[in-house]
């Protein structure tokens, strides 16, 4: 048995974050998804539970995925993010 990769997929477009989503987890059985529309949300997310990827969209509101990266790397310097 494998160890799942909890990866934490931000976009708020609802169809392409589905899209991904799914796309994700087709990739990888081992990929655990959580999905989230906001920015705001997914750093809750990280602060509560234990994440080992994020991937973001870029064009989001009301910060894009550079400021939300930048966010992230405040809290999870380490934490592999993918724009």
């Amino acid at each position: 048995m494998f160890e799942p990769i909890r990866v934490l997929h931000v976009d708020n477009d609802p169809e392409f974050a589905d899209l991904t989503a799914e796309f994700l987890r087709r990739e990888n059985e081992a990929f655990s998804v959580i999905t989230v529309r906001e920015p705001e949300a997914a750093r809750a997310t990280l602060a509560e539970e234990p994440i080992d990827c994020v991937v973001s969209d870029y064009e989001m509101t009301p910060v894009d995925g550079i400021e939300f990266l930048e966010a992230v790397r405040e809290e999870h310097p380490d934490l592999p993010f993918i724009l």
